[in-house]
């Protein structure tokens, strides 16, 4: 697909060529497309902000309450001997909130894409524009809920009296990596979900299944298969470090940690490429 733009209007001529062989122009594209789409996406986040919250009563406490209840059901089961998670660093009950508040912001970035796609079916059909903005819009919703539920945990620390050290200063890096992982699994499923609607569907089941084997709510196991599943499990190092990164400033894994990171950012610009690569033949499939 090739673009020529005057000063009246964009000019698409599509052909067999693939931008992958032409590796700079696709770049530029990708930058220019980045850049021009910021503005609509703020007003698409904006929209969807309002439409989000509008007609409830709650409000924005709805952000609160779906990582909220998980560490209450927890923390409940703990308490009762039903389900024993060992030893913490933290009371269960902050340990236990912290690392559900960063679960809940990695599944809100692994079903942003999809969700923002879907959500878009009607007008990207109709309409050119950077499909960037999809995804920009998207991840301010990730970090609008998130800036909402530092709230909670703020409250958290107020009230178990905890420590803060140094080390609170790498969180942002921590939180925004997980944001970039969920965002990497969410780019990849964008092509599959678009086409079918079983992926949209097994989203919830699969993140609550993923929730169980992952770190949240209990220490990371020491002993084999567990431990196995921990350290091939992507969110593992990411999630851990961070709540340590929040709270006592001892990290236990930072090699694994730097290494997702790293990662993670490498696939996440290859999704990039992928999705705009995508995109246009999924918008002809839908607009057939």
């Amino acid at each position: 697909m090739q673009q020529h733009e005057n000063d009246q209007l964009i000019e698409i001529i599509y052909s067999a060529d693939s931008y992958l062989r032409r590796p700079a122009q696709l770049v530029r594209s990708m930058v220019r497309d980045f850049l021009a789409a910021r503005e609509l996406a703020w007003r698409l986040f904006v929209r969807n902000v309002n439409a989000m919250y509008r007609q409830t009563i709650l409000g924005y406490i709805w952000a609160f309450l779906p990582p909220l209840f998980t560490a209450l059901v927890f923390v409940f089961l703990n308490s009762q001997r039903i389900l024993n998670v060992g030893e913490t660093r933290l009371p269960y009950p902050a340990y236990a909130l912290i690392g559900t508040v960063l679960w809940q912001t990695f599944t809100d970035a692994l079903n942003s894409p999809l969700r923002m796609i879907n959500q878009s079916k009607s007008f990207i059909i109709k309409i050119n524009f950077p499909r960037e903005a999809l995804i920009l819009a998207g991840l301010a919703e990730v970090f609008f809920n998130f800036t909402i539920r530092l709230v909670l945990l703020l409250l958290v620390f107020c009230w178990y009296r905890l420590p803060i050290s140094p080390s609170i200063l790498f969180v942002p890096l921590g939180v925004i990596s997980l944001v970039a992982l969920g965002l990497f699994f969410g780019i990849f499923l964008v092509p599959l979900g678009v086409l079918y609607q079983d992926i949209e569907k097994a989203l919830p089941l699969f993140t609550s299944i993923w929730l169980l084997l992952t770190p949240v709510v209990y220490p990371p196991p020491v002993s084999w298969p567990a431990s196995l599943i921990s350290i091939i499990n992507p969110v593992s190092p990411l999630l851990v470090n961070t709540r340590e990164m929040l709270t006592n400033g001892s990290c236990t894994n930072m090699s694994g940690f730097y290494l997702v990171v790293g990662l993670t950012f490498l696939f996440l610009l290859v999704g990039w490429v992928l999705y705009r690569l995508a995109l246009p033949h999924l918008i002809e499939r839908l607009g057939a």
